[in-house]
């Protein structure tokens, strides 16, 4: 038992600092658009599992994975979800801002942190790859998102972005379903391919190559194996686009390069 403080000593005690560790802070939400991967992880996880998510994710691993060659380890996937791309391209870390998504990638034998893609909890130049695999439809900011991308990677790194093209039949068949209130396509914001290539090279980065492939309609009875095809194709319903991180970026205050460079 410890011994009873007299009343003075009790009032100095009281003007001391706390000594307690503070305790940790929850991660905040993720302001705007709500995400549904936290209350819905098994039903998005057990998608691959069905026969249809099963031949599009071998022909969308297939089309990511050729753009992979050459880049230094290690790799981070952003948005890694469950960690199904992670696991299948041999991706060492992910991060994403649903908890229950990360246990799932944990399992995998993801090394996994929690947070939001557009504020990275990554020292700079730490990565050789950054990857973005159907999660930039899901961001509030995109461009800080590509932002901290550059920042986190290394001077020879590559950053990789996987998107279901707006302007492909898969693009505006998923929007159809968002409008309709699918709880997963609700939430996102489809690009074109040429209009994420946009939001990268003013963030620092070079386009050097792509590779598309869902070349049919989005109907299971239209499905045909393929192998994806180099550049990119008007009717892909999936496409992989490879950047490499310029030496150097304009800085602006927002932090944009807004001044036009040569890509050599």
């Amino acid at each position: 038992m410890s011994p009873a403080l007299s009343q003075p000593q009790r009032r100095a005690a009281a003007r001391q600092p706390s000594r307690r560790r503070p305790r940790k802070q929850a991660l905040p939400s993720t302001p705007g658009r709500r995400s549904p991967f936290q209350q819905l992880t098994s039903r998005y996880d057990a998608w691959f599992e069905s026969p249809h998510g099963r031949r599009i994710f071998r022909v969308e691993k297939q089309c990511i994975r050729g753009l992979l060659n050459g880049l230094p380890r290690p790799w981070v996937e952003i948005g890694v979800g469950t960690g199904r791309f992670a696991a299948a391209l041999k991706i060492e870390e992910g991060l994403d801002p649903s908890s229950a998504a990360l246990r799932y990638a944990a399992r995998r034998g993801i090394r996994i942190r929690q947070g939001r893609a557009e504020q990275l909890p990554y020292s700079p130049n730490r990565f050789g790859a950054a990857l973005l695999l159907v999660t930039i439809c899901f961001l509030d900011d995109p461009t800080q998102a590509l932002l901290e991308c550059w920042r986190v990677l290394k001077k020879e790194g590559g950053l990789i972005i996987g998107l279901v093209p707006k302007n492909s039949a898969w693009g505006r068949a998923y929007a159809r379903r968002g409008a309709a209130g699918h709880p997963f396509y609700a939430a996102a914001q489809f690009y074109t391919a040429h209009q994420i290539i946009a939001l990268a090279e003013q963030a620092g980065f070079c386009f050097e190559r792509a590779s598309s492939c869902l070349l049919m309609g989005p109907d299971p009875k239209e499905f045909k194996p393929h192998r994806p095809r180099a550049g990119l194709l008007k009717q892909a319903g999936f496409v992989g686009l490879r950047f490499r991180k310029k030496e150097e970026r304009a800085q602006t205050q927002s932090g944009i390069n807004k001044r036009k460079e040569p890509c050599q």
